[in-house]
């Protein structure tokens, strides 16, 4: 319930006694530090005990000079004489209006920019983007006080300020939430050699969080390779290094012809097995070490394909989401206007990868064969005209239940029966639930970034048909559950808690952490397939590897989308349009050939099969393996 605003028709003659006791029944309710707040100002002087009450259980702030003179100014007040308040019966006083410090629930969604925190002792209102305070940050030019026009009308022009707007997009990249430098985790190693090539990294690029985590975990799985062959050490520090890094700005005019500034990316990690393939994202949290640590994975991912790659990523900032056709055609031909020159069939061509489907790619490819000027080469992406295979979309998901079929069929066990649980509700993680089903599993969720949705019942064909139609329509997973009633969707969670034999992570890189990793266990999870990179946080990787939870790293189970990238552009296979069940069993045998790949190299240096580690240490020594060797015939370029 809110109060009344003054000027928004509340009598301001209303008595003190009435305006405190409305004010008690809107108690002051704190929960955290960090939480959004918004500031309510209500007509008539405020409880005079409220100034020297802390917000937080801090210390109690002594009265200023300024809280003094208002107190005077009280009592000054209350000893008008009889005529003068005989006046004031007759002629409404103008009473001085001050700021209520109050929470908001009903404003959450609309003014998420403030919060309490302590300063010198003193309990005090932080715009949430620039962490300043008071008159420091403009929010109100008149301090803790004036009226609500003013304050409100000073916090917009704090907020069209384009420095706070650029805050701004960095923190609603961080999902609204304040973020605090988080310390690199840095893994101990056994070899000193092997470390100095983590130190060199840390050193050179500190604050690439991402891309040095990916860096730790191959360093990590090559230890016994480089304590063989000292030579390697030079290598991977060449190999960490990208051989092109491309960072430009991307302008574009939306609807209503106002012009935008997006950062773009493509970082060619390496082209030593041959012309880069890798994927381009658009998403708000796209940044350069996320771009880096992308093509660093696709690099080991097609090394150890079938199919000798070398590997590359991109993307931008630029959300989608919202945004018209038109609008996204303009932003994919302004990105595509800078980095044409790189691309083509012997240098790289990009492929789609998440916020990039269909639609994007066909305005990519459009202005790419626009700007070069004759139809070469193509860029991978499903259903589009000049792509020759018929389940583009459907190759990386369905590899990921092949590759689980692969495990168990090893250990004498099946898909059929098992209860699996699924993140993510994009093109992977509906296909992952699609071949489950098919293989006579149980898949039980899927996920968004406001939630997760069970259904214990188990999804079929005509429930996912329900689920693709409400991501259409851009609406939310819990709508699924007003339909089945068997179902439930849970706000702010994450489904690794549910009950399961086998996970499927192909949502986003490090949504399991370490509490995730402890649940998943206790749910009774045995083995962890990586549809997204690098969805472990590294404390999670321990936790999973001490409990012997068996991991199918992503550029091992995740190579269906490369094998089918290069079916597609072979010139014999365009010439036709593969069957579904011809393309399958080209996919089946692909991923066998990479499956066998990871757990041979993993043999040769000593690790069971058996072992939780096989899988991935064997994928990063076969992948780094081919690399290396191409490296070295290539000489010092």
């Amino acid at each position: 319930m809110l109060l009344p605003i003054g000027g928004l028709g509340m009598n301001t003659s209303m008595d003190d006694m009435n305006l405190i006791q409305q004010a008690q029944r809107h108690h002051l309710v704190v929960r955290e530090l960090g939480e959004e707040i918004d500031l309510e100002i209500g007509p008539g002087d405020d409880d005079p005990s409220f100034a020297s009450t802390p917000i937080i259980g801090g210390p109690v702030r002594e009265p200023s000079a300024e809280d003094h003179d208002e107190s005077k100014h009280v009592v000054l007040v209350s000893q008008l004489s009889n005529d003068d308040q005989d006046m004031s019966k007759t002629q409404p006083a103008k009473r001085k209006k001050k700021v209520v410090k109050r929470w908001r629930e009903e404003w959450a969604d609309t003014y998420k920019w403030a919060y309490v925190d302590v300063k010198d002792g003193t309990a005090r209102i932080f715009c949430s983007v620039c962490k300043e305070y008071g008159r420091k940050h403009r929010r109100n030019p008149y301090g803790n006080e004036g009226s609500r026009n003013m304050q409100m009308s000073a916090l917009e022009e704090h907020n069209n300020s384009l420095l706070h707007k650029e805050a701004l997009r960095l923190q609603m990249a961080s999902k609204d939430k304040i973020t605090v430098d988080k310390p690199i985790y840095v893994k101990a190693l056994m070899s000193k050699t092997a470390g100095s090539i983590i130190e060199a990294a840390l050193k050179r690029d500190p604050h690439e969080v991402e891309f040095i985590q990916a860096v730790q975990e191959a360093v990590h799985a090559l230890e016994r390779v480089i304590a063989k062959n000292s030579h390697y050490v030079n290598i991977m520090e060449r190999l960490l290094e990208p051989e092109r890094m491309v960072l430009f700005r991307v302008p574009w005019v939306d609807d209503r012809g106002e012009t935008h500034v997006n950062r773009g990316f493509r970082v060619q990690f390496n082209q030593a097995l041959g012309p880069c393939r890798g994927g381009l994202r658009f998403h708000p949290s796209m940044n350069l070490s996320i771009t880096k640590f992308l093509g660093f994975e696709q690099t080991l991912k097609n090394a150890l394909s079938p199919y000798k790659l070398g590997g590359a990523a991109g993307g931008s900032d630029f959300d989608p989401k919202g945004k018209s056709d038109n609008e996204i055609m303009r932003f994919c031909q302004s990105f595509i206007n800078e980095i044409y020159r790189y691309l083509g069939p012997d240098k790289d061509l990009p492929s789609e990868e998440m916020g990039v489907g269909t639609r994007e790619m066909g305005y990519l490819f459009g202005q790419y064969r626009r700007l070069a000027g004759h139809f070469e080469g193509s860029f991978t992406g499903p259903r589009i005209f000049w792509s020759g295979s018929s389940l583009r979309t459907e190759a990386t998901g369905y590899g990921l239940v092949f590759f689980a079929q692969l495990i168990l069929a090893d250990m004498n066990k099946e898909l059929k029966g098992l209860r699996c649980v699924v993140s993510g509700s994009g093109k992977i993680a509906m296909h992952v639930l699609e071949k489950l089903i098919a293989y006579g599993a149980l898949p039980i969720t899927v996920s968004d970034s406001k939630g997760y949705l069970v259904d214990e019942d188990g999804f079929d064909y005509m429930k996912i048909s329900f689920l693709r139609d409400i991501k259409a329509q851009q609406r939310s997973l819990r709508d699924y559950s007003k339909t089945y009633a068997r179902s439930k969707y849970y706000d702010e969670a994450k489904p690794w808690n549910e009950r399961c034999d086998v996970a499927f992570p192909c949502a986003y890189h490090n949504e399991i952490d370490q509490a995730d990793a402890i649940n998943l266990i206790s749910s009774g999870c045995r083995i962890l397939i990586e549809g997204s990179n690098m969805p472990c946080t590294p404390e999670a990787v321990d936790v999973l590897r001490k409990a012997n939870i068996l991991i199918a790293p992503a550029m091992a189970a995740g190579a269906g989308g490369v094998v089918a990238g290069e079916l597609e552009l072979n010139h014999a296979c365009n010439l036709m349009h593969w069957s579904p069940e011809d393309f399958e069993s080209k996919l089946q045998e692909a991923m066998k050939q990479t499956y066998q790949r990871a757990l041979k190299a993993a043999a040769d240096f000593g690790y069971q099969k058996e072992s939780p580690e096989a899988l991935v240490h064997g994928a990063v020594i076969s992948a780094f393996l081919s690399v290396a060797q191409a490296m070295t015939d290539q000489g010092c370029v």
